[in-house]
């Protein structure tokens, strides 16, 4: 048996099964009950400083100061 035939019988039975399995698992972890809360959090971190910008870091300071001049 060649090696190319035997890698496509390998891919073609459990290669197919194990990724099978698990991208399932990975479904079954995004969507697990306690995960709520989490994604909800990370979701919302553009939001959390709506009420004030962000504080002027070095490149805002160096872009100021081209503009002025």
């Amino acid at each position: 048996m060649e090696f190319y035939t035997l890698l496509r019988q390998f891919a073609d039975s459990w290669m197919m099964l194990f990724l099978l399995s698990f991208f399932i698992g990975v479904v079954i972890w995004a969507f697990r009950p306690g995960s709520t809360r989490v994604y909800r959090d990370t979701a919302n971190i553009p939001f959390r400083h709506d009420d004030a910008p962000a504080p002027a870091g070095p490149a805002d300071a160096a872009a100021k100061k081209e503009a002025k001049a």
